[in-house]
C-alpha cells in the first residue's frame, strides 16, 4: 500500500501524453491526494489532541490530591488543547551533554558575555553586596548563572524560546516517557506556584523544560529556594532581578557553597604520568607533581580535590573542588558547572585559560563570528540571528559555503572560513 506522500510522487511522474486535459487531470489528482493527506493529518491531530485532553482529564485527580486546587487546576489548563511539538524536538538535544566541551564553551563564555557580566555587576552592585552578606555565595558565580541561563535576561524577551510553562510540562508529561515522572511533578509543582499568587497565569513562561525565570528553576527548587529579596511580597524570578540572583545564591548556599573558596583551579600535569582517579587533598596533587597553569602557589593544601581533563590531557586540565560540584546540584553538567567557573573569573578579572582547548581549527572572536554569520546571510546560505552563537544554523550554512568552495566541509566558525568568505 502506497503511503500518501509516496501515493503524491507517483502520480506527479505519470505520463505527460493526452495533452492539456491529462495535465488538468494529473493536477486534480494531486491537489485531491494533497488535500487526502491534509484531512488525514488533520483526522490524526484531532485523535491526538483528543487524547492529550483525556490526559488532561485523567491528570486533574493527581494533582487535586496533591493539594492543587480545582480553580487553580482549572486556571492553568484554560487554553491549553494540544501538546507543543517544539518541546518534543528541543528534548532531543542538550548541548550541555552533547556538544564538545570547546563548542559549548565558545557559545558562553567569550568577550561579550563578560563584557556584559562586568556591566550587570556594576548595575546591580547594591544587590550583589546584599546577597553576597546574605548567602555568602560570590557574586560573580551568580552573575555567570544569569549568563549561562538567560544570557541577563535577554533570552526571556524571546517568543520563539519562552514558552507556557503549563503546555511545556504538560507536553513532556503526556508524550515523553523519559521525562513523564519529572515533568507531572514540576507540574504540580508550577500549579501550586500560580496558586501561591507569586506570578499571574499569562507570565508563568519558562524554557522547553518549564524551567523558570532569569535563573532558570524548574519549579520544585523554586518553591524550595525561592527569596523576595527586593521585599514587594512576592518571590519574582521572572521580573525582578534581585529575587531571581537570591535564589540563584540560596540554592548553592543550601546545598553547600563554601564561602571565599573558589570552584576550582587550571593546572599543569608533569608529562607522561598517569594520575589516580577520586578525590584527594591539594598537597597529595602536589605530590603527584600537580601546579596551577597560573604559576602561583596554592592557597592551602587540607582542601579536597578532584582532577579533570574534559578535553583530553592535550588540553586544559583543572583541579575541582566541592564548590565545582556544588555548582552541579543547578545543572547536573560538568561542562555547565565549568562553563559558571570560568566566565565567574573572568567576569571579577581573571585572564582566562593558560592552556587552550584542542579545537580542530582557528577559533575566532565573538565579534568575527558576528561578522561570519553577517556574510552568510549576504550569500544566502544563512536566515537565522546574527548574534555570533553557533548552532545548527550556523553549522549547516557554514558547511554550504565550505562546499561550494571545496574546503573541508567541517562547519567551524574558523578563522580559515573567515578568511575566504572576506573575499567574495
Amino acid at each position: 500500500m502506497i503511503g500518501g506522500l509516496e501515493r503524491i510522487a507517483a502520480i506527479s511522474n505519470l505520463s505527460a501524453t493526452g495533452g492539456a486535459l491529462a495535465a488538468f487531470s494529473r493536477h486534480a489528482l494531486i491537489v485531491a491526494a494533497a488535500a487526502g493527506l491534509a484531512f488525514a493529518g488533520a483526522i490524526n491531530n484531532a485523535a491526538a489532541d483528543a487524547k492529550f485532553q483525556s490526559w488532561i482529564a485523567d491528570f486533574r485527580s493527581t494533582a487535586l490530591s496533591s493539594g492543587v486546587s480545582a480553580s487553580t487546576f482549572n486556571r492553568a489548563f484554560a487554553g491549553v488543547t494540544e501538546i507543543d511539538p517544539e518541546v518534543l524536538e528541543k528534548a532531543r538535544f542538550q548541548p550541555e551533554f552533547t556538544a564538545p566541551v570547546w563548542d559549548y564553551l565558545d557559545n558562553r563564555v567569550n568577550e561579550q558575555s563578560i563584557a556584559t557580566g562586568r556591566e550587570m555587576a556594576h548595575k546591580y552592585s547594591r544587590w550583589l553586596g546584599a546577597i553576597e552578606k546574605s548567602f555568602g555565595v560570590d557574586r560573580n558565580i551568580l552573575l555567570a548563572i544569569w549568563s549561562m541561563e538567560t544570557n541577563f535576561g535577554e533570552i526571556m524577551k524571546r517568543d520563539d524560546v519562552m514558552r507556557d510553562a503549563v503546555r511545556s510540562l504538560a507536553t513532556l508529561a503526556y508524550a515523553d516517557p523519559r521525562r513523564a515522572k519529572f515533568a507531572r511533578t514540576q507540574l504540580i509543582a508550577a500549579m501550586k506556584i500560580l496558586q501561591k499568587g507569586e506570578i499571574d497565569r499569562s507570565h508563568l513562561t519558562g524554557s522547553w523544560a518549564g524551567a523558570l525565570g532569569h535563573t532558570q528553576f524548574i519549579p520544585t527548587s523554586y518553591l524550595a529556594y525561592a527569596v523576595d529579596m527586593d521585599g514587594n511580597g512576592k518571590r519574582d524570578i521572572w521580573n525582578s532581578v534581585p529575587d531571581a540572583l537570591a535564589t540563584a545564591a540560596n540554592l548553592l548556599a543550601k546545598n553547600g557553597w563554601q564561602t571565599g573558596r573558589t570552584w576550582g583551579y587550571e593546572v599543569v600535569l608533569p608529562a607522561g604520568r598517569k594520575f589516580p582517579s577520586g578525590s584527594r587533598t591539594i598537597s597529595e596533587w602536589q605530590k603527584l607533581g600537580v601546579v596551577r597553569a597560573n604559576g602561583k602557589a596554592f592557597p592551602g593544601g587540607g582542601e579536597k580535590a578532584t582532577l579533570k581533563v574534559p578535553d583530553g590531557r592535550g588540553g586544559p586540565a583543572f583541579l575541582m573542588t566541592r564548590n565545582f560540584f556544588v555548582l552541579k546540584a543547578y545543572n547536573n553538567a560538568d561542562k555547565y558547572a565549568l562553563g559558571v567557573g570560568l566566565l565567574a573569573d573572568q567576569i571579577g578579572g581573571s585572564t582566562g585559560l593558560r592552556q587552550d582547548w584542542n579545537r580542530p581549527f582557528t577559533p575566532i572572536t565573538m565579534k568575527e563570528r558576528q561578522e561570519l554569520q553577517n556574510h552568510l546571510r549576504e550569500l544566502g546560505y544563512y536566515d537565522g540571528k546574527v548574534d555570533g552563537k553557533i548552532g545548527d544554523g550556523s553549522r549547516n550554512a557554514i558547511q554550504a559555503f565550505q562546499k561550494q568552495m571545496g574546503l573541508d566541509p567541517d562547519g567551524h566558525p574558523s578563522k580559515e572560513v573567515l578568511t575566504v568568505i572576506r573575499k567574495k
